[in-house]
């Protein structure tokens, strides 16, 4: 047997040692406990609290009158039953009760009865039950029915005004929408969201303390801002009526229209179609989310002979050419390397005042315009470069609405992009460049507004007292002379008197009018080849009852025409006729009276001033 090693010495010394360890941890477990009681008792709070936070009411937008109600938050309401104590009779009570106040039928209603069979204390039963519904349940709570049903309320951003077109809401790419999140997207949602937004209440919630006692308000928050707009609310949806229509008449891939304050750049109405509902906006998102793109600030397209009136100003602000300047309009101008610009009916004209070939559109007299702009291609090529670049074109106007796009316009000084002569000739009536409608927009209304420079924007943050001031808010600048702006916006009302054509299709009753068609060849990247009988078709000008009092423009994006001859587009609504439409909407609306001496038949009245 083997020896043992432990003894009676041995075990005591284990003994004390053991005891010597334990009396310094409880030492140690006194002073903790005692000593340090305030420390461990807050960072045992620390662990256990929660911090929450309650979003703010979003701020309501307005249009213009201040009265009526383009976006605003709601409460919509959940109900969450708890069905654990429910015998059968019970949940078909409550089935038959629930599927009548919610108006439900079918399989909604099938759904809701299979969803009480559960048995969970916190069963959700139904979504976006309205505040009349909630009111009508609380009702029957309060006289002893459905005590185990609860309503929590949800915040909902709506958009009440229909729309011009079916399936519409009113200004929905304008306005944008309120995600799932809280977030504003896309129009003036995203633009001013953190403002509308306000800023959230952040509050402490200790679990250890039951009801309000628990609650410590960390950050009270801000309430959303409302904002109110310029969008006339009456005008937006007769324009959106005007938009749809158009679009239906003329098969179109989409159409667009703007009415603006010259003066102030403060937009009344802009519209498009295709558009959407806001209230649905998850329905979009996943069936054709590109609606929510504002065609009128995000895409561009190449506008065609509305650029005319800036190779005019170019050549007015350097009297190369003047508008009494006869020019040869030879119906086809051939350029070097076998190329040619020709107008669009092809046919000789011979000479012709500048006036007469802007009011007719004549590319071949344009692009003789352009030449004489400087001693060589490149020279000519700066200056009508720089004319754009005065009037903002390809750059941002500044609007305060999300999305805006710059366009596509190329530098000739760019070693990259340099102009050949076809290239000058091309762009001096609106084709090799893209730019986005509110660009040429913003630039119409300089040239009639007396030449100063406008912001456009949509958010009046002028009223009332609180709130960031819009960029808009800086003092106009000269863009160019106010005689050349008087002959610019001559111009244009010498187009609209001139041409028989324009003058019936753009005539209003009481109203002087002016502006500038342009029909543009869309180019297919893809066939790197021109569309055949596929067109863009623009108009911008002005209207008012002794002068320009509005700017206005409309597209009609990829329109086909129904007859094509030698220089006749035919469509069903002519661009000219569809201006007409918006223009007299607009003063009606706008209560711009109708001038009593104002021209009384197409192509007569007072004789525009051509400086």
């Amino acid at each position: 047997m083997t020896d043992r090693t432990d003894s009676k010495a041995r075990l005591l010394l284990i003994f004390l040692v053991v005891t010597l360890l334990a009396g310094g941890l409880g030492f140690r477990l006194v002073y903790w406990q005692v000593n340090r009681h305030d420390e461990i008792s807050a960072l045992v709070s620390q662990d256990t609290q929660g911090q929450i936070t309650i979003p703010a009411k979003r701020g309501t937008i307005y249009d213009r009158t201040g009265k009526i109600v383009l976006a605003e938050t709601v409460n919509r309401y959940r109900l969450i039953g708890n069905l654990h104590d429910l015998d059968a009779a019970e949940r078909q009570r409550y089935g038959d009760l629930l599927v009548d106040f919610l108006d439900l039928s079918g399989d909604d209603a099938a759904t809701l009865r299979k969803t009480l069979q559960e048995t969970g204390y916190y069963v959700l039963l139904a979504t976006n039950v309205d505040a009349q519904t909630a009111q009508d349940l609380y009702t029957q709570q309060n006289l002893g029915q459905l005590s185990a049903i609860t309503l929590e309320a949800t915040p909902v951003r709506v958009y009440p005004q229909a729309g011009g077109a079916p399936r519409t809401s009113l200004a929905a790419q304008l306005l944008g929408f309120v995600n799932a999140s809280g977030v504003g997207q896309y129009g003036l949602e995203q633009k001013y969201d953190s403002m509308l937004a306000g800023r959230p209440e952040t509050v402490k919630v200790d679990p250890n303390k039951p009801g309000p006692v628990g609650w410590t308000v960390v950050d009270p928050g801000l309430p959303g801002q409302d904002i109110r707009t310029t969008i006339d609310a009456g005008l937006q949806l007769q324009v959106e009526q005007e938009v749809f229509a158009t679009w239906l008449a003329d098969r179109a891939q989409a159409v667009s229209a703007v009415v603006m304050d010259p003066k102030s750049g403060a937009l009344l109405a802009e519209a498009s179609y295709p558009s959407y509902d806001a209230n649905v906006y998850q329905q979009v998102a996943n069936q054709d989310p590109g609606l929510f793109i504002d065609p009128v600030i995000s895409s561009q397209y190449e506008p065609g002979s509305v650029f005319k009136l800036f190779t005019a100003s170019a050549a007015l602000q350097t009297r190369t050419t003047l508008l009494t300047t006869r020019l040869n309009d030879s119906g086809v101008l051939k350029l070097p390397g076998n190329q040619e610009v020709a107008d669009a009916d092809r046919r000789a004209r011979g000479m012709m005042s500048f006036a007469d070939i802007v009011a007719y559109s004549r590319n071949v007299g344009v692009s003789r315009a352009a030449f004489r702009l400087g001693n060589t291609t490149t020279a000519a090529s700066k200056v009508l470069y720089q004319t754009w670049q005065t009037y903002g074109i390809g750059q941002k106007t500044g609007i305060d609405l999300a999305g805006e796009a710059v366009g596509t316009v190329p530098d000739p000084s760019n070693p990259l992009t340099p102009w050949a002569q076809i290239d000058l000739a091309n762009r001096s009536f609106g084709q090799g460049v893209a730019v986005p409608p509110i660009q040429i927009m913003k630039a119409y209304s300089e040239m009639v507004n007396g030449g100063m420079s406008v912001t456009p924007h949509v958010a009046d943050l002028d009223y009332g007292n609180s709130g960031p001031k819009p960029t808009a808010a800086s003092a106009p600048k000269a863009v160019v002379s106010s005689s050349l702006a008087s002959q610019l916006t001559g111009l244009m009302e010498h187009v609209v008197t001139t041409v028989p054509s324009y003058a019936q299709a753009t005539y209003v009753p009481g109203y002087f009018v002016g502006g500038k068609t342009g029909t543009a060849q869309i180019w297919d990247s893809t066939k790197n080849d021109w569309m055949q009988d596929i067109y863009n078709y623009s108009f911008y000008g002005w209207i008012g009852d002794n002068g320009p009092d509005l700017t206005v423009g409309v597209v009609i994006y990829r329109g086909t025409p129904t007859r094509i001859a030698q220089g006749v587009l035919d469509m069903p609504v002519q661009s000219t006729a569809f201006f007409r439409r918006v223009a007299t909407d607009a003063v009606n609306s706008l209560g711009i009276p109708p001038n009593p001496n104002g021209p009384k038949a197409p192509g007569r009245g007072r004789t525009p001033s051509l400086g």
